[in-house]
């Protein structure tokens, strides 16, 4: 990406990276005509009524807004009401009330509360994303942008001059590596669970790492660690936690992730405070988009259908415009506003114009939450593996190791990286293995540090019930792999923690053939996966025999998903890979 010395052209593109998206467009033709068209072809279709006054009561509107560009909707709702806005000959009354995006977004995703509100505007995709992958029970039509903002990373005057603001630059990964080194400023971040800027920050942050150097994870994971020390559950804490002169204590944070609108906030105000001095990392340029969302839009009436949509065309007009950008946010002007940068502490050469910044694609902001949720949370896992004639032949150029040997390996390697908080249990499955069960429960899942009565951990314990797995001979073809996946899920769910990672974990060798258990598993799976309780199922094929497609339809029901390794020594990548990527589960 170019860097600028000066303001430069802001892209404000709405283009966004990520899969399609599950909601109605049945305003597809009042968006085209309000916002496409133009107000004055509104004006003259009878749409919009900007001279008669208010005729009749007035329509009713209530908005829910990210708690950063609450105050500026506030503030264009208010003008509207003193100047008599109208839609269809009525007035627009619109009432803007400040929520917490990943509250709006996990109560519409699990259904624990309905919409009191017509329209939603959070500060990112992410939120319109989480709210509409758990399921289909709320319909959100996009109705464009409001505003954008960057995230960047915010300093202290005392930090930033030991980082060499304004002159030294840096990609994410230089300058998350440089506030980790010798007299490095405590760098802080909202919970990026429950922040989009802690989480696009934390994903650019792993995609400029793995840049830089593929074999990164390690990296990574240490900056995850040292972040979840300082974390803040809020973007408003976040900002509380910073440190307030040099009389301050030790325990306040030197340099945050912070959009460039949340800086212009805190660097106005006249409480005392250090103004606050920007980084505008050089490499990926992450952005808060701040995406306007009808909610339930089949469901609203005529007359607030089009109100909405008069408030919505509203914001794209000059004055609501510049009450945007005096509250700091980037509108559809071309140029980023001189001001606005140097008031929340960007300087040249720091590349503040970011050309062409867009929100990131689904896959990366996924795979961000899921390696923060898999280093910060303790995982609680369920791991069954196949012991059927499957597991007793060859690998390939492994000196006549058995899949079971070096399964036992990988698995073996795998539990040394578990945290002692970590929960794992073992079971295993093949055809009657436990009278008329395919499966047995060998370890109970616990915490991997616990102690019991004779003093060993549970960890111990498990490394002795995997070193001692093997073959149990049945000659039938059917394994029970179903049947067991289906015991598995149950119990996890029955004993769901929250705050966890949970999951069960499939290592199979070879198909099941019982496709009326396959048949019966996925409509049970049906029934009883629940958002509020995520317990997604990972099926790991090892060898070419095992079907990797119908565990795969399988385990996505689950939210999980099926890998495949032709060499079991490749397990414990695949493991980690798979915990990470359903690491961001809403849970």
């Amino acid at each position: 990406m170019e860097r600028h010395s000066l303001p430069d052209d802001e892209a404000t593109d709405s283009t966004r990276g990520r899969r399609p998206r599950r909601r109605t467009v049945l305003i597809a033709t009042a968006l085209v005509i309000s916002l496409a068209a133009g107000t004055g072809v509104a004006a003259q279709s009878g749409l919009l009524s900007f001279a008669d006054g208010c005729k009749g009561s007035a329509v009713r509107i209530d908005l829910a807004a990210s708690p950063d560009i609450a105050p500026a909707v506030r503030a264009v709702a208010d003008d509207a009401r003193r100047d008599g806005v109208t839609s269809d000959g009525r007035c627009v009354d619109v009432r803007v009330d400040a929520r917490e995006n990943y509250e709006i977004a996990d109560g519409l995703s699990t259904g624990t509360s309905a919409p009191d509100y017509e329209v939603w505007l959070p500060d990112s995709d992410v939120w319109v994303e989480r709210a509409l992958d758990a399921g289909d029970g709320v319909a959100l039509t996009p109705a464009g942008n409001a505003a954008t903002t960057p995230v960047t990373l915010a300093a202290v005057p005392s930090a930033g001059k030991r980082l060499g603001w304004p002159e030294k630059t840096y990609t994410w990964a230089q300058l998350t590596a440089a506030a980790a080194g010798e007299d490095a400023p405590r760098l802080g971040a909202a919970d990026p669970a429950r922040s989009a800027t802690g989480l696009l920050a934390f994903g650019s942050v792993v995609a400029s790492t793995r840049t830089e150097d593929p074999d990164s994870d390690t990296r990574i994971a240490a900056t995850a660690e040292a972040l979840a020390k300082r974390v803040s559950e809020s973007d408003g804490q976040v900002l509380r936690s910073l440190v307030r002169g040099e009389s301050d204590n030790a325990r306040g944070n030197e340099a945050v992730f912070l959009t460039e609108q949340a800086a212009f906030v805190h660097n106005s105000a006249d409480d005392g405070g250090s103004d606050l001095q920007l980084f505008y990392p050089t490499d990926a340029a992450p952005v808060l988009n701040y995406p306007l969302n009808l909610v339930n839009e089949p469901d609203l009436t005529t007359a607030e259908s089009r109100a909405a949509m008069r408030f919505i065309s509203l914001l794209s007009e000059d004055r609501p415009q510049r009450t945007m950008a005096e509250h700091g946010f980037r509108t559809g002007h071309s140029v980023v506003p001189g001001g606005l940068v140097r008031t929340a502490g960007g300087r040249a050469p720091q590349p503040f114009a970011l050309t062409k910044a867009q929100p990131p694609a689904t896959e990366t902001v996924d795979e961000a939450l899921g390696m923060w949720t898999v280093t910060v949370q303790d995982a609680r896992l369920t791991v069954v593996v196949d012991t059927s004639d499957a597991m007793a032949g060859p690998v390939p150029g492994r000196g006549g190791e058995s899949r079971m040997d070096v399964t036992k390996t990988s698995m073996l390697q795998t539990l040394a990286q578990f945290t002692p908080a970590d929960e794992v249990g073992l079971w295993d499955f093949g055809a009657d293995l436990d009278g008329a069960r395919d499966y047995r429960k060998l370890s109970e899942t616990a915490p991997l540090g616990e102690r019991a009565k004779d003093g060993a951990t549970h960890r111990e314990s498990l490394s002795d019930a995997v070193s001692a797995l093997a073959p149990v001979p049945s000659g039938s073809a059917a394994t029970g792999m179903y049947d067991t996946t289906l015991a598995a899920f149950k119990e996890a769910q029955s004993s769901y923690v929250s705050g966890k990672c949970n999951a069960v974990i499939i290592l199979t060798g070879g198909p099941d053939t019982d496709t009326a258990a396959r048949t019966a598993l996925m409509a049970e799976l049906r029934k009883l996966a629940d958002p509020r309780r995520p317990v997604p199922v990972i099926a790991i094929a090892v060898g070419p025999e095992a079907d990797r497609e119908e565990m795969n339809e399988v385990a996505a029901i689950t939210g999980g998903a099926a890998y495949e390794v032709s060499d079991p020594s490749e397990i414990q990548a695949v493991m980690i890979e798979a915990i990470m990527s359903v690491g961001g589960t809403k849970r």
